[in-house]
């Protein structure tokens, strides 16, 4: 008889375990986690207890998950609240890098926008390549990835030689104005795989306080 031919006939016949009880107590099987033999009750109290303690492990991850997102949605509640407040485009900017650096420990950021007739001071006002300009409308969603796209690179000055992660998001309403782009010396804080909802909201928050206050 082959051992699936007795497992079926155990699940067919469960009474079988009420009227061999005293012999299901006699036999013993080897510890699941070495050692002594042990009754089969026994190894099914340590199955559960097994069991037990995999679904406390995954518990324990569903509120650490759940803790984690609580956190970044204050951040970005804050940053929401912050660009609402600033009432021209300094102010706007001014506060991306604030909370930026701040809440999200993030000191590399970029920003950069084509669509405007003024502030052409400001850094973020500079002319962008049409390879930068082309690769900001062709995002969908946010793009994480080890390497700098196109010739963004440049855009991060003398740290760009120690960035190893990087982030961008289209800024856009109608149509696609600008670009935001994070980067990190940490490989691993961007990578292609991550979730990018939190990181998808920031753009759409940033591209539409811009976006209001453009002139």
């Amino acid at each position: 008889m082959k051992p699936q031919d007795v497992a079926g006939y155990l699940k067919e016949h469960p009474e079988f375990f009420e009227q061999y009880a005293d012999v299901l107590a006699e036999i013993y099987i080897p510890h699941p986690h070495g050692g002594r033999a042990i009754p089969i009750t026994e190894r099914q109290i340590v199955t559960l207890r097994d069991k037990n303690k995999q679904l406390e492990g995954k518990l324990r991850e569903v509120i650490q998950f759940g803790e984690e997102n609580d956190a970044i949605s204050e951040k970005v509640h804050r940053i929401s609240v912050a660009l609402l407040a600033a009432t021209d485009i300094r102010g706007v900017l001014n506060a991306v890098y604030l909370n930026l650096r701040e809440d999200f420990s993030m000191p590399h950021v970029v920003l950069r926008v084509w669509r405007a007739n003024s502030h052409a001071d400001l850094p973020e006002f500079k002319p962008v390549s049409s390879a930068s300009r082309e690769f900001a409308a062709s995002l969908s969603n946010p793009h994480c990835s080890a390497h700098a796209m196109v010739d963004t690179a440049g855009l991060f000055g003398e740290a760009s030689a120690h960035l190893r992660s990087y982030s961008y998001m289209a800024l856009r309403d109608s149509e696609t104005f600008g670009l935001l782009a994070l980067a990190s010396e940490d490989p691993q804080r961007f990578y292609p795989e991550m979730g990018t909802l939190y990181l998808k909201r920031l753009g759409e928050l940033v591209g539409a306080a811009i976006a209001r206050n453009l002139k």
